[in-house]
């Protein structure tokens, strides 16, 4: 009698054993995983039903309580079917995202539950008759009827999926479900024969245990360690890459001074053998810079610090710029450079073209440096569609080509190739792996095409967006400096916010070729202050690095009084890659970096003021006649400075050609050095005192000044010191300005001497 019980109670075993398996095992957090853990659950809750309505039917087929647990198997059967088409649907539509899996999941749940319940208040409200003949028992009316319907169309459903998406299902994650197809049809086949055979819920347990070996399910503990010695690694790698960064800024600081002082040789009157030995030094000097910049790139991009700056550029522009950097690394080799570009490019494209530049000028580099003889050929193509142009850029060469074997680790770290051959070709093996990053970076594909011995070509295809405005509109023709009317606005009001005097007397001396006096003052509150006061501006030039309060902020306080609308520049040595982006993105209305362009300045001026309507050679004979303002005049005789020996400034290494093009005579370069001498009586005690409380942002503040100043007057050493102290002090190394600042100070003293030399005090 109780033979009937033998295949639940055998499976109740086979279910409780895989629950402790199961349970007691940590798993991944998936939705695989969430939805096996309900199967296991309503398999436990199932098989106590089907065991209990079993046993009352052997036992006692008139026992009241038989039909409602009958019932509650039937729901059971209902629930294990739904949960299955649950994980059919996630297995049609399931991504490498889990956190969309899951997304995915809770909507699919919340419509299932409700279909659930809704059938099984249907399935619970039919009726039932169970049924014991000599033994034999089974159960039958119209709640079996309509919960097998509802497992046939369960079924039914699972076919379509696996036929609509057999690429995805048909796989071992479909066993399970083949296994209730398949399995149940032979269940159904015994059980209309045999009633008392009762296999549906030892099929569905069946199913489980099944599944159990086809979900994505690995030992969680080998993932922690695995996730422990990841960790290690990036801690590692970042260890290396800031050792990578640090030595590379200590390498950077000597050979700027080798450089500067090898340029300063240059104009001193040597021998041609010694010209040329210096010339030696400063282009060893320069390739040994280009390896610290590789190295420093690769760092950044390992560190995932390397961003990519997307703005409007001007692409014949560049094409013209690499296409005469090239020439340069030509030299005197007997190459012919063939170069042409695909006129239909849009004139403006959007991108980053500074690592464009940097991608392309490095294959143009190695395809010049490997090949002797025959020819470089640089090619740009496109392929338009919509608002997307695609560069296609080859670069091919007559070289030395790359053996098969070797193409696959030509953008590996640190691989050079031959070296027995290219012994003497200079390199770290850098270039390539950098190209590949950034290219990658930027989405683009890189494809290499070689034969050894007979040269090899380079194509790389970047995509970048079309800009449908000219370069006149935005500002990117390459004449739109070139101005053919003169600009003056003697009655602009101006505010220029700057914290040191000198970048303020340059500013006052640029703007005085546009017949312009402005206001000054040299803090953030002074100029919030002036507005407060109901003092009208038609343009704030203002300085970003300031103490106490920044440009930024002083920006910020502005746009919070009420009816302030002045247009608002942002003046700043700040003048790295994407930064202008950044200041317009603050709320700044356009960007200037020190040191100050004239011409620049002009187009700043000419975008925000009116000029004078006055007709041309009026404005002329105006220029002519207008006084020199005494807000500029320096304490020093002026006329005495005019003949000073400027050799003196040349053989100290100052470089003032770069500062006659910036300051635009010797006038104003002797008041400037003037004005240097008077700020240094006051600024050095400062840097000293900020130095000595560990007052690192105000010292960040002192040494920008002196960097900018140093700038201006064409002492490029001390403005590079000065530099590598403001970037150190900015990221609070303390270690690095007490360890460095005997040296910074030294070349100080060494400019204000040759300075004091210079102006005869």
């Amino acid at each position: 009698m109780f033979d009937s019980l033998y295949f639940q109670i055998i499976s109740c075993i086979y279910i409780v054993l895989l629950a402790i398996v199961y349970f007691s095992k940590a798993r991944i957090n998936s939705v695989e995983n969430k939805i096996y853990a309900y199967l296991i659950i309503v398999n436990i809750i199932g098989m106590a039903f089907d065991l209990a309505s079993t046993y009352l039917a052997i036992v006692d087929i008139s026992n009241p309580y038989l039909n409602i647990i009958s019932k509650f198997y039937l729901v059971y059967i209902i629930a294990f079917m739904m949960l299955f088409s649950s994980y059919a649907l996630m297995l049609s539509h399931k991504t490498d995202d889990e956190a969309e899996n899951f997304k995915y999941f809770r909507r699919l749940s919340r419509k299932f539950f409700m279909f659930f319940v809704g059938i099984s208040l249907i399935s619970l409200a039919l009726p039932l008759y169970n049924h014991n003949i000599n033994g034999t028992v089974y159960t039958d009316g119209p709640s079996a009827t309509f919960a097998y319907v509802i497992s046939g169309i369960c079924i039914f459903s699972w076919i379509v999926l696996i036929f609509k998406n057999r690429k995805k299902l048909l796989n071992k994650k479909a066993i399970p479900l083949l296994t209730i197809i398949l399995l149940g049809i032979i269940c159904i086949i015994i059980q209309s024969n045999m009633p008392g055979i009762l296999l549906f819920t030892s099929l569905f347990i069946f199913a489980t245990i099944v599944m159990y070996f086809t979900i994505e399910n690995p030992d969680v503990k080998m993932i922690e360690q695995l996730e422990i010695a990841k960790n290690e690694a990036d801690r590692a790698n970042n260890a290396k890459t800031d050792f990578l960064s640090n030595m590379s800024h200590e390498i950077r600081t000597p050979l700027n001074a080798i450089i500067g002082f090898s340029q300063g040789l240059l104009e001193e009157d040597l021998s041609e053998e010694s010209k040329n030995e210096v010339q030696d030094i400063i282009g060893a000097s320069n390739s040994l810079l280009e390896i610290v910049n590789g190295i420093l790139d690769i760092s950044k991009i390992e560190a995932n610090k390397l961003e990519i700056v997307n703005k409007e550029y001007n692409f014949e522009k560049i094409f013209k710029e690499l296409v005469n950097l090239s020439h340069g690394r030509l030299g005197e080799k007997p190459l012919d450079f063939r170069y042409q570009y695909d006129h239909s490019i849009p004139p403006v494209l959007y991108g980053d073209y500074v690592r464009v530049k940097q991608i392309v000028l490095n294959l143009l580099t190695n395809a010049i440096k490997y090949t002797r003889e025959g020819y470089v050929s640089f090619n740009v193509s496109s392929v338009i569609k919509d608002d997307i142009c695609r560069l296609i850029i080859s670069v091919e060469d007559s070289g030395i080509g790359i053996k098969e074997e070797n193409i696959e680790k030509l953008f590996s770290k640190f691989e050079r190739f031959d070296l027995e051959k290219n012994i003497t070709i200079e390199g770290t093996g850098l270039g390539l792996a950098i190209t590949k990053k950034l290219v990658e970076l930027m989405n683009g594909k890189i494809v290499v095409q070689s034969k050894y011995g007979e040269g090899s070509k380079f194509t790389i295809a970047i995509d970048q967006r079309i800009i449908p405005k000219t370069l006149e509109e935005l500002g990117l023709s390459e004449n739109n400096k070139e101005f053919t009317d003169i600009f003056v606005a003697p009655n602009a009001k101006i505010l220029v916010v700057d914290d040191n005097a000198i970048n303020i007397k340059v500013a006052q001396r640029l703007l005085k070729s546009f017949e312009i006096i402005p206001e000054t003052v040299m803090s953030g509150q002074e100029c919030i202050n002036k507005i407060l006061d109901g003092k009208k501006y038609d343009l704030i030039l203002l300085d970003d690095m300031m103490p106490k309060m920044t440009g930024t902020e002083t920006l910020k306080n502005l746009k919070m009084i009420m009816g302030f609308e002045t247009p608002v520049v942002a003046l700043t040595a700040n003048a790295i890659s994407g930064m202008k982006e950044k200041y317009l993105e603050a709320g700044f209305n356009d960007y200037l970096s020190k040191p100050i362009d004239k011409n620049e300045l002009e187009t700043i001026l000419r975008k925000f003021i009116e000029a004078e309507d006055i007709m041309e050679q009026e404005l002329k004979d105006a220029c002519n006649n207008i006084p020199q303002s005494d807000n500029i005049v320096s304490e020093v005789n002026v006329e005495e400075l005019k003949d000073h020996d400027i050799s003196i400034l040349v053989n100290a290494g100052v470089d003032i050609d770069h500062s006659l093009e910036l300051l635009g005579d010797m006038e104003t370069i002797n008041e400037t050095f003037a004005a240097f001498l008077e700020e240094s009586e006051t600024r050095l005690p400062n840097i000293k005192n900020y130095k000595d409380v560990v007052d690192m942002p105000n010292y960040a503040i002192l040494v920008h000044a002196m960097k900018s100043d140093s700038k201006y007057l064409g002492m490029m050493t001390l403005a590079d010191l000065a530099y590598n102290h403001e970037m150190a002090s900015k990221s609070n190394d303390v270690e690095y300005v007490n360890d460095h600042y005997d040296e910074l100070m030294c070349e100080v003293n060494r400019m204000l001497e040759v300075i004091k030399q210079y102006l005869g005090r």
